[in-house]
């Protein structure tokens, strides 16, 4: 039981500070720059998280990474459906690895 009510209590605790602010912003009208900011959050905490991954795709050469991260990228900004993008990626880290022999 003690258990029970530990896990209760920690989802309680963390809950408030994820509830609140969408109760209080809710209510606010934000400039545009603001909205524009905030909306690119997102993006960049998913570019923050998968950069790292992009460099450690093979331990012996980043560059292999590097190179399908910029695929991924180029694709992006043209506006190229998701599943393509992962998979034009993909197809360049594996010809950059066949390539160059890794």
């Amino acid at each position: 039981m003690s258990i029970f009510l530990i896990i209760l209590g920690m989802a309680i605790v963390t809950y408030i500070p994820r509830f609140l602010p969408v109760l209080i912003v809710d209510r606010l009208k934000f400039p545009g720059w603001v909205n524009r900011w905030l909306k690119s959050i997102p993006y960049a905490a998913l570019g923050a998280l998968i950069f790292p991954g992009i460099l450690s795709v093979d331990g012996k050469s980043p560059l292999v990474g590097l190179m399908g991260g910029i695929a991924a990228v180029i694709l992006s900004y043209l506006r190229i459906h998701i599943i393509f993008v992962i998979s034009g990626s993909i197809l360049v880290v594996i010809l950059v690895k066949l390539l160059t022999g890794l």
